[in-house]
Formats: C-alpha cells, sequence, structure tokens
C-alpha cells in the first residue's frame, strides 16, 4: 500500500470539510462540496502525480457509504408520514411525470447530437442518485464513471437553477418546492431543499427515491426493449 493510499480517506474528509465550510459562508453552487470538492482533489492528483487507482482504494469506504446514505434520506419520511400520505396522489402524478420527462429528455438530447450507445445509455439516469443511477447504467450497458459525471453536472445544474426558478414561479408551496429539487437534482437537490426548510426536505426525500425507483423500473423493463 502506498503514502497515497494511506492517507486518500483523510485527504478527502479534509477537502470536503473545507468546501463545506466555504458554501456556508458564501451559499453559491460554485462552491458546493459535490462541485469543488472533486475539483480539488483532481488538481492534487495531477500535482503530485498520484496513481487514482491508489487514491480509489484508499477511499473506498467513501463508495461504500454511498447506499446507506441514500437510504438515510427516508428517515425523516417517518414524521412526516401523514403529511406525504395527504399528499400522494399529487406526489405520484409529479414524480411519475417528472421522471419520464428526465429520461425522455436525455433520449432527446442524444438522438440530437447523434451521440453513440454507450453515451446514450450513460446519460439516460442521470437524475437520480448515484448508486442507482451506476446500476442502471451498468443494466443499459453505459459506462457508469460517465454516468456519475452526468449525475454530479445535474445536481450542480439543478440546484443554481431551481432556486431561480421557484423565486420566478412564486412557488410557495413546500411539496412543489420540495418535488422539484428532489425529482430534478437527487441528492444534492435534496440537501439543498433541506435549507428550505424540514417538510420541503421531507418532500424532496421522498421525490428523490421514488424517482430512482420508477427510473430503475423503466430502464429494466422498457428501454432494452427500445433500443434492442
Amino acid at each position: 500500500m502506498t503514502l497515497l493510499t494511506w492517507i486518500a480517506l483523510p485527504l478527502t474528509l479534509l477537502v470536503y470539510v473545507g468546501t463545506k465550510v466555504l458554501y456556508k459562508k458564501y451559499k453559491s453552487m460554485l462552491v458546493s462540496p459535490i462541485l469543488l470538492a472533486p475539483i480539488l482533489l483532481i488538481g492534487i492528483l495531477l500535482v503530485t502525480n498520484g496513481s487514482y487507482d491508489h487514491y480509489k482504494q484508499g477511499a473506498s469506504a467513501i463508495s461504500f457509504m454511498l447506499g446507506p446514505a441514500t437510504v438515510a434520506f427516508a428517515v425523516p419520511m417517518f414524521k412526516y408520514f401523514d403529511l406525504l400520505k395527504k399528499h400522494r396522489v399529487e406526489i405520484s402524478l409529479s414524480v411519475g411525470l417528472g421522471t419520464f420527462a428526465a429520461m425522455i429528455s436525455s433520449m432527446l438530447l442524444a438522438l440530437v447530437f447523434h451521440l453513440q450507445s454507450t453515451l446514450v445509455h450513460s446519460l439516460i439516469p442521470r437524475s437520480v442518485t448515484i448508486p442507482i443511477a451506476v446500476n442502471v447504467s451498468q443494466t443499459l450497458g453505459g459506462d457508469p464513471n460517465i454516468t456519475i459525471m452526468f449525475v454530479i453536472i445535474t445536481g450542480v445544474v439543478g440546484c443554481m437553477v431551481a432556486p431561480k426558478l421557484i423565486k420566478l414561479l412564486a412557488l410557495h408551496s413546500s411539496l412543489a418546492r420540495g418535488l422539484l429539487l428532489g425529482v430534478a437534482s437527487h441528492g444534492t437537490g435534496t440537501a439543498r431543499a433541506f435549507e428550505f426548510g424540514k417538510i420541503e426536505g421531507t418532500f424532496s426525500s421522498l421525490g428523490m427515491i421514488v424517482a430512482a425507483l420508477l427510473t430503475m423500473l423503466f430502464a429494466n423493463m422498457l428501454l432494452p426493449t427500445i433500443f434492442a
């Protein structure tokens, strides 16, 4: 094991905490951990001529925790279960249409730019959280690494645009704001939704989880037939 392997995990955590402090101070997605932390880590590897394989080996615990971290978003839903049940129809329609629109827009984008099939399959699950997006990408024959890049870009852009859209449309509904962020920007959007309030964060968590399940269902049952 190399030195990089040993320090990969603490280095990643240090960079994350540092970017988190910057984000809390400036409240800009340009310095958010999901965008700035990877850029800084890549820069460190390039400057030190470090091996990505050695870094990945040392920081593998973070990848392992992605699944449990995603599941943890479901915890607030127990507290507001009655509220979620009350709006089940609105939630079902909004998440269903939003998920369908996200996948269709990805396919249309691929057709317009004549992307290769691998890129198309990697692009389709861009609007769901990383652990599920990677699974869907592999199922379709895409490249998980490209998918992760698309997911991060979608999350960052969504979190930059959504607050402005919420203000422009004068959305005062916690339901609308939460679902908008959760369905459009997955985990990144959900974290942003909790900044609006706990109820927004709860709706966003549910939207993100249901959107991910619908994407998996659509990808496994329908997309293989479409791309056959």
